[in-house]
């Protein structure tokens, strides 16, 4: 296997991006041996997801021939590093308080974003003509974040039932994870409240937003998925 992410934009690319991915690639490679030899599986599936992610740019573009932009790319990177590694295999979810409610907010965030781009993709489409509101596409964003919020904590809940894990991190006095459960579900709900409020905002007075900004440099690079307007 190449070691260097050679990304399929790698000529545009910022030196940043190429740079992180270089340096997470090396301590996720190590650990990843480390993971086989010390024969711990459910910590190498997470460290392959990891790594996953990392490849995700050549895999999109080899087989899919969509290019991901280093913004979206990094923020997938970094929210995957921190939940999965860092979270799940270097017990941050216990050694520190606020992780979890941390990487849910910021999940309902990333997920925000990927359902503002997901409805622009819609409006955009040559394949179906419609023309959505500011309050609509914030109101997708929102329910789209939710939605994998939740499906997220089914997941959760059932890893724990199959496989006796312990990803609902049972708080004190609630050995069931329905507190913790919760709580995830509320502070995703505000991470996406967040950021469908600040593109309802931007998109309705025809301003900036990062998003917005994002969503064009997708465009940008993928200018076969899209028609000119």
């Amino acid at each position: 296997m190449n070691t260097d992410l050679n990304y399929p934009d790698q000529g545009r690319v910022s030196k940043a991006h190429r740079w992180t991915g270089r340096v997470l690639l090396l301590v996720v490679g190590v650990e990843w041996v480390f993971l086989l030899f010390e024969a711990q599986w459910l910590s190498l599936f997470l460290v392959s997801l990891i790594l996953l992610v990392l490849f995700s740019p050549i895999i999109f573009k080899r087989k899919l021939q969509v290019e991901i932009p280093a913004e979206f790319h990094l923020a997938a990177v970094f929210f995957t590093f921190a939940a999965l590694y860092l979270g799940e295999i270097q017990e941050f979810y216990s050694r520190v308080w606020w992780w979890d409610i941390a990487l849910h907010t910021t999940a309902g965030l990333l997920m925000g974003i990927v359902g503002f781009l997901l409805i622009y993709l819609l409006n955009e489409s040559e394949r179906v003509y419609v023309h959505l509101t500011p309050g609509f596409i914030a109101f997708f964003a929102f329910t789209f974040a939710v939605m994998i919020g939740t499906v997220w904590e089914i997941f959760e809940f059932a890893m724990d039932q199959l496989f006796d894990l312990n990803m609902q991190k049972p708080m004190l006095g609630d050995p069931s994870g329905l507190t913790d459960t919760m709580w995830d579900m509320i502070v995703n709900a505000i991470g996406a409240s967040v950021i469908s409020l600040m593109g309802w905002w931007y998109l309705k007075v025809e301003r900036s937003f990062f998003v917005k900004e994002w969503i064009r440099t997708f465009i940008r690079k993928n200018p076969n998925l899209f028609k000119e307007k």
